[in-house]
C-alpha cells in the first residue's frame, strides 16, 4: 500500500515521504479500515508516541496523521460492533502507525458508525478537533448555561467547534485570536473577540472558563481573566499558575464512540459545522504536512477515489 512514512526525528516535516508499506492486518478486536480521508496535527513530529510503540521501542519509519474516515475491510478476532463494508470515523491509537496510508489497524472502540449523509473528507476533520473540544468543554470545564467561555486559537481545528458547542450549549463565547481571524470567530459562533496582540476589554469583566490551545503569553493572559471560582482547560502542556482561587487541567484526548455519535448528529442537524480548508491528495501530503494552514480551516488528505 501507499503510505507517508517518516524515519528521521531531526528532520521534521522535512523528512516525510510516500512510501511503500505492507497492508496491515487485524489484530484483536481491531479492523482494518481502508482509508478515504485522513486529518493530522502539525505538532505530531515532536509526540514520543510518534517514534515508539507503547513499550518504548524504536517503530520507524512511522506513518503519520491519526484521524481518519473510511471503509471497514477486514475484523480482528473479537471484534464487535462493526461489521466489512460499513463506513466509520475516529482515529487512531498514538503509538501505532497512522492514517496517511491507503489502509490503517485501529481499535475497534477508536471509531464510530458515519451516517451515509455526511462525506468522507467531512468527517475526517471531525475526530481529534470534536473530541477535544467536548471532552474539554464537558467533561473537564464543567461548563454550564450562562457562562462566559475564553477560547484561545478559536480560528483553529479545535477552536471552531469549542465555539460552536459552547454557544449550543448555552455559553457566551469570547474568541481569542489574531486580529486576522475575527471573521472566522463571528463565523463559528463567538458574541465577541479578543486580539490577542492587542486590546483584551471584551474581557475586562472576567470570565467562568478559559479553553487554551495556545499556551505560552495568550495562555497566560488568558487565565488572569478568570473569575474566582473560574477554571482553565488546556491541551498545551500542564499549567502552573500562581493563582488559588482557580482550577486548571491539562488533559490528553481520548476516543469515545458515544461522543463521536454525538457529534456526528450535530453535523448532520447543522447544528455543527466543520471549517475544511485544503483538500490535499496522498501524493501531496507531505508538503501539506509542513505548511501552516491557521484560520483557513483544517487541511484534509483525501486518499483513493
Amino acid at each position: 500500500m501507499k503510505a507517508i512514512t517518516v524515519s528521521d526525528r531531526a528532520a521534521g516535516a522535512a523528512g516525510l515521504r510516500l512510501d511503500e508499506l505492507p497492508e496491515p492486518h487485524a489484530a484483536e478486536n481491531d479492523v482494518v479500515v481502508q482509508v478515504r480521508a485522513a486529518g493530522f496535527t502539525p505538532g505530531e513530529l515532536a509526540w514520543p508516541a510518534t517514534w515508539t510503540d507503547r513499550s518504548g521501542r524504536d517503530r520507524t519509519p512511522t506513518v503519520p496523521g491519526h484521524e481518519l474516515a473510511g471503509v471497514v475491510t477486514a475484523l480482528g478476532y473479537g471484534t464487535t460492533g462493526l461489521t466489512v463494508g460499513q463506513r466509520v470515523f475516529g482515529f487512531a491509537d498514538w503509538a501505532r502507525n497512522g492514517t496517511l496510508a491507503e489502509y490503517v489497524a485501529v481499535e475497534t472502540r477508536n471509531l464510530a458508525p458515519l451516517p451515509a449523509d455526511i462525506d468522507f473528507v467531512t468527517a475526517a476533520s471531525l475526530p481529534i478537533s470534536g473530541l477535544t473540544a467536548w471532552q474539554g468543554l464537558f467533561e473537564h470545564g464543567r461548563l454550564q448555561a450562562g457562562q462566559t467561555v475564553l477560547v484561545d486559537g478559536v480560528a483553529g481545528g479545535v477552536g471552531t467547534i469549542v465555539a460552536q458547542l459552547a454557544r449550543e450549549a448555552g455559553a457566551v463565547v469570547v474568541g481569542a485570536g489574531r486580529g486576522s481571524h475575527r471573521e472566522r470567530a463571528l463565523e463559528a459562533g463567538a458574541h465577541l473577540f479578543v486580539d490577542t496582540e492587542g486590546d483584551w476589554s471584551a474581557v475586562e469583566g472576567g470570565v467562568d472558563l478559559v479553553f487554551d490551545v495556545i499556551g505560552g503569553d495568550v495562555g497566560a493572559r488568558s487565565a488572569d481573566r478568570l473569575r474566582a471560582g473560574g477554571r482553565l482547560v488546556t491541551i498545551v502542556e500542564p499549567p502552573q499558575l500562581a493563582r488559588t482561587d482557580v482550577d486548571a487541567v491539562f488533559f490528553v484526548v481520548e476516543p469515545d464512540r458515544a461522543q463521536l455519535v454525538e457529534i456526528a448528529r450535530r453535523v448532520r442537524s447543522g447544528a455543527l459545522r466543520p471549517f475544511v480548508g485544503d483538500v490535499v491528495p496522498l501524493e501531496e501530503a507531505a508538503a501539506a504536512f509542513g505548511a501552516r494552514a491557521a484560520g483557513r480551516g483544517k487541511t484534509i488528505v483525501r486518499v483513493g477515489d
